[in-house]
């Protein structure tokens, strides 16, 4: 029997308590609101709102926040996402069957289960257990920097909050995947070159050499002083017909690492994560894709490079030729735990994504999370160098599908690494780049 299937459904329209209605009828918006691009042969996103931006719901500026926040504790007090979780208290030890597959609620339990099934990889790949979420819900993170943590008079609504974020990590489990070797993806494609623009236009991954002269990565002031123009031009190289590249912020991931890590927006650093993202996802979405760019071009808005000062007139030329979003990860050291994995566009081009709203003060953001498919088409970089940047797309202008528009990603554990095996410590920066 179908034990998740009962406990979810796809939110297929606005809901009438999303918003009141007063409000969002006369609302006018000023922020920037982006028309719902879906790729040809998509299925709609799991979204509230029908997948129209929060944007859309504007008032006096605040750029949808309100409205998000108070969907936010609609969609808590409606309890779905605890009914997930109950789900999963109340099931018996063992396999649990979605009507995705076979889940598993811990990571050894999915390793045990692909040994006694002898699932295999081809040569240079892995079999190993990656989170999927099992919630097909929208989801809303209200980031750190929120007022609403540092309001007493919202001490109540923040605990909600906490205990429901808290609580999304609750709300996945592990599944089977096999990695294939991205060295190798000429083998799987022939006459692809993992190091080409073809294969992230076909594939939504691919690969690129970085000798940098950045000497310290922890060192934010010289990442982007020396690093993002390193970037840039490696990717005005990589993609034939680019005009522009702009790398525009970055993050740093060492679990081990024993400095200071200390995030601080206003001066440009962002910190070193003790933490790597265990969740398919990917970063954006068709919303938030053109909303980032727009913001980064007309308001320089948390740009950490180039300055950007763009007409309204002027941002609009340059968005309405191509225009992608694509996410670089370099190691700092060679890779022997904690690997990057990448999915391949083809194995879910109709697949709906599940949205996540990530709650600033002055714009709501849109990430995304999907389901299991046994189908979907994983890559690796077995002990990644140094020199070897992996590059995911997380959005591409072009809808008609005769390019990926995305990629989505997660951190993993490779089971096969000995047990004293460094954590991976890798520079990740984002960045557009123009036609």
């Amino acid at each position: 029997m179908d034990q998740i299937k009962d406990t979810e459904n796809h939110v297929e329209a606005v809901v009438e308590t999303d918003l009141p209605v007063a409000d969002s009828a006369a609302a006018t918006p000023s922020a920037y609101v982006p028309p719902l691009q879906l790729t040809e042969g998509q299925s709609p996103p799991i979204a509230a709102n029908g997948g129209l931006s929060y944007m859309s719901f504007d008032r006096n500026g605040d750029a949808g926040v309100a409205a998000a926040l108070e969907a936010a504790f609609i969609q808590i007090a409606e309890g779905k996402g605890q009914a997930v979780i109950d789900m999963l208290d109340n099931a018996p030890p063992g396999p649990i069957e979605t009507q995705w597959g076979v889940g598993f609620r811990g990571y050894d339990e999915c390793m045990d289960h692909i040994r006694a099934n002898n699932i295999e990889a081809p040569e240079g790949g892995l079999a190993l257990p990656l989170p999927y979420s099992i919630n097909e819900q929208p989801s809303y993170n209200v980031v750190a920097s929120n007022a609403l943590w540092r309001d007493p008079g919202r001490e109540a609504n923040a605990k909600a909050l906490r205990k429901d974020e808290q609580d999304n990590g609750r709300r996945r489990l592990y599944f089977p995947q096999v990695m294939r070797d991205a060295r190798r993806i000429g083998e799987y494609y022939p006459g692809l070159s993992p190091n080409s623009a073809e294969c992230m236009d076909k594939l939504g991954v691919s690969l690129a050499h970085c000798e940098s002269d950045c000497e310290n990565f922890y060192d934010s002031a010289e990442v982007e002083r020396v690093f993002y123009p390193e970037i840039e031009k490696l990717l005005l190289e990589f993609f034939p017909g680019a005009t522009d590249a702009l790398v525009y912020n970055h993050d740093v991931f060492d679990k081990d690492y024993q400095g200071d890590r200390t995030e601080d927006q206003d001066n440009k650093n962002p910190g070193v994560n003790a933490n790597y993202a265990n969740l398919v996802h990917n970063d954006l979405n068709d919303n938030s894709g053109r909303v980032r760019c727009r913001e980064l071009l007309t308001k320089n808005l948390r740009n950490f490079g180039r300055e950007q000062n763009y007409t309204e007139a002027q941002a609009d030329a340059k968005m309405s030729r191509r225009f992608m979003s694509i996410n670089l990860a370099k190691p700092m050291e060679t890779v022997r735990q904690n690997p990057f994995v990448l999915c391949a566009w083809p194995s879910f081009a109709d697949q709906p994504y599940i949205n996540n709203y990530r709650i600033y003060d002055d714009r709501v953001g849109e990430t995304t999370r999907f389901t299991y498919r046994a189908g979907h088409e994983w890559y690796w970089l077995p002990e990644q160098t140094p020199t070897e940047v992996s590059m995911l797309k997380c959005y591409d202008s072009v809808t008609d599908g005769s390019v990926s528009r995305w990629s989505f990603h997660t951190a993993s554990v490779d089971p096969t690494a000995p047990d004293d095996a460094p954590c991976r410590k890798n520079v990740v920066v984002r960045s557009y780049v123009f036609f």
